[in-house]
This record gives structure tokens, sequence and C-alpha cells, in this order.
């Protein structure tokens, strides 16, 4: 593949997280944004002037659809509201668009397989934007892990949680059925960065309770995964909490820590680990930018045909463990996840 040649995008959606999508779509040397949609009037031009003040040629459009009927456009990254996500991300695909969709991909099962299959059918390339797991540190914490330094995985905590903020109230402004709430804000990531570690192993079972306002929107949330054979996942995420985004692993030789799972560009990441040997070990890595790394590499998978990092498989397995922690708060009973 030339490496001149670069991916075109159009970006369905004038959200704020555009803030952090639109410069890496930009800055990427295998990318290149040439449109965005939005359903406000001026909130495309608006957007773009505001975080990609260089692009002088980018299409506006005033609908999302119109975007997807233009053959320029090879890619779509949508930021819509999250109910909306796997209508679009069908829609795109259906027009022959690679699609990067911010988490969640979507609120059922049975739309992500909907989704598997038509992106088979049109042979295009799907992927569920969970950014933090291109940061360099994860690949720390599973090089630590598979190297046996700290054992067999026994337990995993992740912990994802801030305080809510006036500018940000729309999050709970809908019920959890229909997008809000702070489960598909930010307990996706918790539950996805608590699976990691047990990246070969199929949970079984959750059990979880929470704490709703009379939107029907959640804003705190605890809980254990079953993987079997006595390894857990215990998570909690929400939105009366001070700002933490961690995760523990504890095996039978020891321990690590990720003291900041959402680390941004200018914010050192840290790993700490121990061992029942005495050992202890506070690592300190290179800084990056995980939105950036997640454009180049969705880019470089489309433009030379490789697998991405995250399958429609892994957004599934997500989207099932979500569902079955949401039925467990509702009938305050364990859940049993199929295979």
């Amino acid at each position: 593949m030339n490496s001149n040649i670069k991916l075109r995008w159009g970006i369905l959606g004038a959200a704020r997280i555009n803030q952090q999508l639109m410069p890496a779509i930009v800055n990427a040397k295998n990318s290149e944004l040439v449109a965005i949609a939005s359903r406000r009037p001026g909130a495309a031009a608006e957007t773009l002037a505001q975080y990609a003040p260089q692009i002088e040629n980018a299409k506006i459009y005033d609908q999302p659809e119109a975007l997807l009927k233009d053959d320029n456009i090879q890619a779509v990254y949508i930021p819509l509201a999250n109910n909306e996500h796997a209508d679009w991300v069908l829609r795109a695909i259906n027009h022959g668009k690679h699609v990067l969709c911010e988490k969640p991909m979507a609120l059922k099962v049975a739309d992500i397989d909907a989704i598997k299959a038509a992106a088979l059918k049109k042979n295009v390339k799907v992927m569920e934007g969970f950014m933090y797991r291109f940061h360099p540190q994860h690949a720390r914490v599973k090089e630590i892990i598979d190297s046996g330094l700290i054992g067999d995985i026994r337990s995993v905590r992740s912990c994802f949680s801030y305080m809510m903020q006036p500018a940000r109230l729309y999050r709970i402004a809908n019920s959890i059925e229909n997008g809000g709430g702070a489960m598909w804000d930010i307990g996706c990531y918790a539950i996805h960065a608590a699976r990691l570690p047990f990246y070969n192993t199929s949970p079984i079972a959750v059990t979880a309770m929470a704490k709703h306002i009379e939107t029907g929107a959640d804003i705190s949330c605890n809980g254990i995964i079953d993987f079997g054979d006595g390894k857990y996942a215990h998570f909690d995420f929400g939105f009366e909490h001070a700002r933490r985004a961690e995760y523990e692993v504890i095996g039978t030789k020891g321990g690590l820590k990720c003291h900041n799972v959402w680390a941004k560009q200018e914010e050192t990441p840290i790993i700490s680990w121990w061992t029942e040997a005495g050992e202890q070990l506070t690592e300190t890595l290179s800084l990056a930018n995980h939105f950036s790394l997640e454009v180049e590499h969705f880019s470089h998978c489309v433009l030379n045909n490789n697998k991405l990092a995250l399958s429609l498989d892994d957004a599934r397995h997500n989207c099932q463990i979500i569902n079955a922690v949401l039925e467990s708060v509702r009938t305050n009973q364990q859940v049993k996840i199929s295979k």
C-alpha cells in the first residue's frame, strides 16, 4: 500500500467529542477529513472552525444522510446520541462506508448481530470506539500478565467515575432504555476494562445494583462479573463520585494497577506492580494520544485490509454483559450469561 494514500473521513454529528476526534483525524498521517454533517443549522461549520480551523475545503452537510451519499467519503465517524448509533452505523454500512462508532455501538445485542451481518455483506470494517485500548499502557499491562509475573489472574477491580456537571446533564435526561445514564456513558468502559485481563475467559453470570433518578437514568452502579472457577471482576461507576479511571488486577503471585485508564496526551501514564516475592515497581510510560492512535489504527486496517484490534465480537460481548447487568439491577437477582 502506498504510504501517501489517506483514508477519506466524514463525521456524522457535531458532538463535543469532536474536540478529541477531529484533530486526531486531521493530524493522522494516513487520514484526511473531507466532510462533516449535523442536523443543527450551523453546528457542523462551527465545529469544524473550532476544532480544525486549518481545514478549508471540507464539505459541510446539513443532514447526515447527505454525507453518506458522498462517494468521495470512504469512512465515517459516528458521535451521535447513544440510542442512534446502531441505526446510523447500519445506514453508513449500506452506503458502503467503513465505520468507527463511538461507544456504545448499540444498546441491544441483536443490533450488533445485524451490524456484523451487514458489514460482512458490504465488505466494510466497523469498530466500536473504545479509544483507551489504543494507549500503549494497556499493551504493557497485557505483557506483564502474559509474562506470568503476577501469576494466574483471580480478580479484577475497575472504577470509573466523575461528578456530574451542569454542562453534562443531557447524559441523564433519558432513561437507560433510551441510551441515557451512567451505564452507557462510563459504565461500558468499566465493564470493557474489567474484561481485559480475562481475555481468554468468557463470563458466566453477573450480579449488580444501581441508583436511578426520575428520568429512568442510572447515576451509579456496582457489580460483579463471574468468570467461573472463583475468578471475578468487580466494577463500580457513577456520577456521584470524585473522578477516577483505574483498574487493578490481582493474581496468585502478585498484582498490578493502571492508575489512569483515560490518560490524556499531556498526562503521564503510570502502572505499578508487585509480587509475593517482595518485588515492587512503578513504571512511568511515555505520553501518548489514544484518540490519534485509534484513528491511525483504524485507517491503517482499512487501507491495508488488516484485522481490527477491536472486533464486532468484542462489541457483542460487552453489550451482552451490559444488558445482563441491567437485568440483574431490574430483577435484583444474579443473571446467567449464555455462551
